[in-house]
């Protein structure tokens, strides 16, 4: 599975402004149903629900909130970069400020985890994470993820 089938710039909020955790996954989840066609609703509460199990915070201002959805066909990204870090209960208890939403068929198994391993080892890269934190539009986020996973796949 290549990172452009994960995400599409157009699933890329460059400068989401939001003042919680719950307002961001509402935003995210907004962006999904636009993308995926399913109701932001549906979404907002699977990746709720998800979280509640324990945060997707997984620290240096990275969150990776994922679920699973019955009716949905592929596995869908949508990235934010806030325009100011949010707490989001993250394992380092530090704010968030980068947030990559992972939406994936109820029975993808192990598709949904390759895709969710992807996103981590690119958003675990320091100096990948340092330009995703300077660029300001999504045609350059998006670039830049999918470099980044080009180079990490060699």
């Amino acid at each position: 599975m290549d990172f452009e089938t994960l995400i599409e710039p157009a699933a890329i909020l460059p400068g989401l402004r939001a003042n919680s955790k719950k307002q961001v996954l509402q935003e995210l989840a907004e962006k999904a149903a636009e993308i995926t066609g399913l109701t932001e609703r549906e979404i907002f509460e699977t990746i709720l629900q998800r979280e509640k199990l324990g945060s997707t915070g997984v620290g240096n201002g990275i969150a990776i909130p994922h679920g699973k959805l019955p009716t949905l066909d592929r596995i869908v990204g949508v990235f934010a970069r806030l325009s100011r870090p949010v707490e989001f209960d993250a394992l380092d208890d530090q704010p968030v400020d980068l947030v990559f939403l992972l939406l994936a068929p109820e029975g993808s198994g192990a598709d949904h985890l390759k895709a969710l391993s992807k996103v981590a080892r690119l958003l675990r890269n320091p100096d990948t994470v340092a330009n995703i934190r300077g660029s300001r539009d999504a045609g350059s986020i998006y670039s830049l993820m999918t470099a980044a996973a080009t180079q990490n796949a060699a």
